[in-house]
């Protein structure tokens, strides 16, 4: 018998041990799904030949047949000094065609920072993969410029270099430009990315090879995000030469992949870019998703029968190890993407790897298609991978496989006859809506590569519906020049005519978070009506009326106006208490405060339950009632937390004030704000006044008078026991207040000179004598709480003046009975370089009587709501403004609340320009050979 010390809880032990199996279950859980989780394809770019510069483009040529080849340019080399169908000499090529891109030696070098100069040094390959990647980014809705600083990595493939093979003198410190391994490192350097940044060359299977690459970087966590791809250019006759006299190329110049006829390939020019994240990442930041990469794997031939000899068993072997990465069953994949290298053996070895893996445990009514984008583009090398990458993206998007040029009668070598396996053309095309899909692409040198693909499902990635829904949205506009913006105008026009049914919403939603925000800018409103936008975006592009460039480093200043009593109304800020929470939740804290205050719950005060909940219904019959809004002791909070409410939410789309100033009772907001004291204190002071003024008689009247000053102050200069001036509101608007009975004495003298008076809806006359009784006890309160200064240039109603020090309670006593000095105030701001005024208010007035005090076109005038109009539409009016002024919005938090999905758009149109090394003698190929060859006889003499 064990002694009692000895005795264990065995069934305690148990516990702690499943718990324990649990955690580590998890943990190799999570770590298996971290290995294995598929990588989101979210945005493409792309140059290929025949003039295709996006995907769309693309697609159409592949769904149409289209045949991409044409002769040698005359700019590239002298194609008749070349030729010889016979190859009866060493330096001739059996071809004269290929995929060629137009205009190679354009680029735009300021948008990229780069010196005409230098740009003329960068090989034309580097300088397309800057064009390209930006485009892949805008692609996906990305502003290229936020990725600073991030984890994104960038993988490239590249090969040749025939622009420094082609420059008989080298510019000084033309290394970075003509280096290949500088061709990733060009790019992160440019979007400052601290990702890996490789370049990598496998000769044909490079971007594939890439891709494997940067899907290891994901999955390990290395990169967040990864922009992949490859390039391929062509200058010089050499590689044809070569691969003519080793029997690779096409006599015809087309790849007739799986034909009978097949003779070889055509060389091909280009550049593709995908971006890449992890799809869990894609997901939570609602990314577009166009296809899901499930496996990819990489293997080389070893010893074959030759170095560049396809080995089938090696080829075998990537597939069947892409599939098990990819978790894929063999006979689950719907279509295969072929390297098609166009030779006789190189068809026939590659499709009886497909066939041997693919083909096992697959029945007749499991089709699966083939094809090859080498026959509409030719073989693009470096790039090859990644365009067979895209155009396979494009298949599982559009749900079809495209037709396969240049096939008429199967390889000999290919028995597919009795098999499941389809080659689609023209005339035979094939019903098969692929849901996945191999990729094969190989290196001439033995490195192959798989990827396996699975079409996205419909809607991945799609913001969902947040809280606000607006039918009227802000789409903004912005490049580096002037004719870059309206040509960006003309191509947004262009592409919502011819889109079947276009988003706005999201259009507008892409073009605020997807794009960078340059100098020139341009903002639209649309309120939903398709033809009208279009309109708007030709009108501009068209406009002769200049933008203007905007300075960064001299960025406007602005200065918030709060303002005072007698702007408030029933309903204020209704709109935006339903739509928008950041609003809502700080209208409900100031209500949650003031109910310590107030008899009446504030909500219940502004938007009354009269069985009617629409802001605007019955406005007019409800504004001229006799209301509790009407009273000081509710109108003042009212005021305070409706501007303090659209102040939390001017900040949280990143406008801050560099200056403020209250009027009246805003002085109170304007403090709060800037830290003077609290919100809690704030709220309590102005609802105080209210309180004691309350306990006084109501026999104050505030009217606001249309004359200079002087005229004004004459005229009450008999009354000034009883009438005060309570605020210069311009050089030609007074505010007198105190004692009905003397301000109507005061105003029929005026109106009996022709001078135009308005009664404002106060129930008290502040700022004047009527005050005074209440003053020692406001300020026995005003002694309780503590003050700070002001966090910002702050300026005083009483001076006009910047007020520097602390606010105490001598100033807050001072402030409710002395008059407003708002006209110097704006006066101070324009003078400290100020130029927009945002009005923090229910109303427009502060903004209207601040532009009399300045000369006109000085400054920017604008306001945060108006009666009587659509509180959303006043917002946008203000943010479009403030955005073409230059300043940066905080779209992420400007959209929070009402996630679109990012829709594919028109790309930056690049301002090019020739950046040609001509200076260093970029000469024509035969005179570069014919020095050669004089320099090699040379040499034998010696």
């Amino acid at each position: 018998m064990s002694r009692p010390s000895e005795t264990r809880d065995y069934g305690q032990l148990m516990q702690s041990a499943l718990l324990e199996l649990s955690a580590l279950q998890a943990k190799l859980n999570t770590l298996e799904h971290a290995a294995t989780e598929p990588i989101a394809v979210i945005g493409i770019g792309c140059r290929f030949p025949g003039g295709v510069n996006s995907p769309e483009e693309l697609w159409l040529l592949c769904k149409n047949g289209g045949d991409a080849i044409a002769e040698v340019p005359s700019d590239r080399w002298d194609v008749d000094a070349y030729y010889d169908p016979d190859l009866s000499s060493y330096d001739k090529t059996n071809t004269r065609w290929g995929g060629f891109l137009a205009n190679i030696n354009q680029f735009d070098p300021a948008f990229f920072g780069i010196s005409t100069s230098e740009a003329a040094s960068i090989d034309p390959q580097q300088r397309l993969l800057l064009e390209v990647s930006w485009e892949a980014l805008e692609n996906a809705g990305y502003d290229p410029l936020q990725l600073a600083g991030s984890q994104t990595g960038v993988f490239m493939g590249i090969a040749t270099c025939d622009y420094y093979k082609a420059m008989t003198a080298i510019p000084t410190r033309a290394g970075t430009g003509i280096a290949n391994s500088m061709a990733a490192n060009r790019l992160s350097y440019f979007l400052d990315v601290r990702g890996p940044s490789v370049t990598m060359d496998t000769a044909c299977s490079s971007s594939l090879v890439a891709i494997h690459t940067a899907c290891q970087s994901l999955r390990h966590r290395e990169s967040n995000l990864a922009l992949v791809g490859g390039v391929n250019i062509m200058l010089l006759p050499e590689v044809n030469i070569t691969f003519s006299q080793a029997g690779m190329m096409s006599s015809d110049g087309r790849c007739k992949s799986f034909d009978t006829t097949a003779d070889g390939y055509v060389r091909g020019e280009g550049c593709g870019i995908v971006i890449l994240k992890r799809l869990s990442d894609a997901v939570k930041d609602g990314d577009r998703i166009l296809a899901l990469l499930r496996g990819t794997a990489v293997n080389h031939n070893g010893r074959s029968v030759g170095l560049t000899a396809p080995n089938g068993l090696a080829q075998q072997a990537v597939i069947r190890q892409a599939l098990a990465n990819a978790r894929v069953a063999s006979d689950e994949i719907d279509y295969v993407e072929a390297h098609g290298t166009g030779t006789p053996m190189g068809d026939a070895i590659e499709l009886q790897a497909i066939l041997g893996v693919l083909g096992q445990g697959r029945t007749l009514d499991q089709p699966c298609g083939l094809g090859s984008v080498k026959t509409n583009i030719g073989n693009l090398e470096a790039a090859g991978g990644i365009a067979a990458f895209i155009k396979t993206v494009l298949c599982l998007q559009q749900g079809e496989i495209p037709p396969h040029p240049h096939f008429k009668t199967i390889n000999p070598h290919i028995d597919i006859k009795s098999t499941p396996f389809l080659i689609p053309t023209i005339d035979r095309p094939i019903d098969i809506k692929p849901r996945f899909a191999g990729v094969n692409s190989f290196g001439f040198g033995g490195t192959n590569a798989h990827v396996v693909l699975e079409a996205a499902e419909e809607g991945g990635g799609a913001g969902g519906q947040g809280v606000a829904s607006h039918i009227k949205s802000l789409l903004t506009l912005s490049a580096k020049t002037e004719t870059a913006l309206r040509e960006l105008a003309s191509c947004y026009a262009d592409s919502l005519e011819n889109h079947a049914d276009p988003s706005i919403p999201d259009i507008c939603f892409t073009t605020n978070i997807g794009r960078s925000h340059f100098n020139y800018r341009h903002a639209i409103i649309s309120s939903g009506d398709l033809p009208h936008l279009i309109c708007q975006l030709k009108t501009f592009a068209t406009s002769k009326q200049t933008t203007g460039r905007l300075q960064p480093e001299n960025r406007p200043k602005i200065a918030f106006l709060f303002a005072g009593q007698g702007s408030q109304y029933l309903g204020m800020g209704w709109e935006l208490y339903n739509s928008q929470p950041i609003f809502r939740a700080a209208l409900d804290d100031c209500d949650r405060i003031l109910r310590s205050y107030l008899d009446r719950p504030l909500l219940e005060v502004l938007y009354p339950k009269l069985g009617e909940r629409e802001k605007g219904k019955g406005e007019r019959e409800r504004n001229s009632a006799p209301h509790l809004l009407d009273e000081t002791a509710y109108a003042q909070p009212a005021l305070f937390a409706v501007e303090y409410a659209l102040v939390k939410l001017w900040q949280s789309w990143g406008i801050e004030p560099d200056a403020v100033m209250g009027h009246s009772v805003g002085e109170y907001v304007a403090a709060c704000v800037t830290g003077v004291f609290s919100l809690e204190a704030g709220l309590y002071l102005s609802a105080e006044p209210g309180r004691l003024m309350a306990t006084q008689p109501r026999e104050g009247q505030m009217v606001a008078v249309f004359a200079a000053k002087e005229i004004v102050e004459e005229a009450i200069a008999s009354y000034q026991d009883a009438v005060a001036i309570a605020a210069y509101n311009g050089p030609s608007q007074t505010v007198i207040a105190g004692d009905r009975q003397a301000v109507s004495a005061a105003i029929a003298r005026l109106e009996s000179d022709f001078i135009m008076t308005r009664e404002l809806n106060v129930a008290h006359a502040f700022h004047s004598p009527l005050v005074d009784p209440i003053q020692n006890a406001f300020e026995q309160t005003l002694r309780k709480m503590q003050f700070h200064p002001p966090s910002l240039p702050f300026i005083s109603h009483l001076s006009g003046e910047f007020e520097a020090g602390v606010l105490d309670a001598n100033y807050w006593r001072s402030q409710l009975r002395s008059p407003v000095r708002f006209d110097r105030g704006i006066q101070t701001l324009a003078e400290a370089g100020y130029d927009i005024f945002l009005e923090i208010g229910p109303t427009d007035t502060l903004a209207s009587m601040g532009k009399r005090c300045l000369p006109k076109n000085t400054a920017a005038w604008l306001s945060s709501l108006r009666q009587g109009h659509d509180d959303w539409r006043s917002l946008l009016d203000s943010l479009a403004t403030l955005y073409k002024k230059g300043i940066n919005i905080n779209w992420s938090e400007f959209h929070r609340d009402s996630p679109r999905q990012r829709v594919a758009l028109p790309t930056y149109p690049f301002q090019r320009q020739r950046c040609w090394n001509d200076s260093f003698g970029i000469k024509a190929y035969a005179e570069v050979r014919e020095n050669r060859t004089t320099e090699d006889a040379e040499d034998t003499e010696e």
